[in-house]
């Protein structure tokens, strides 16, 4: 029973850990769109401005 607690256990922190993996790479997709909107704005506000 103590083992198949402790196995339930390991399992449980694998699934978090996934879990944190797949949000840790949403969140760095997250940032990477944002600096590429960011980017298009100055280069849109550079276009526009002519300089």
């Amino acid at each position: 029973l103590i083992a198949q607690k402790e196995e339930a256990g390991i399992q449980l922190q694998a699934e978090e850990f996934d879990l944190m993996a797949a949000a840790a790479a949403d969140l760095d997709e997250i940032k990477e769109v944002n600096e590429n909107c960011i980017l298009m704005a100055h280069l849109q506000q550079a276009s526009t401005s002519g300089t």
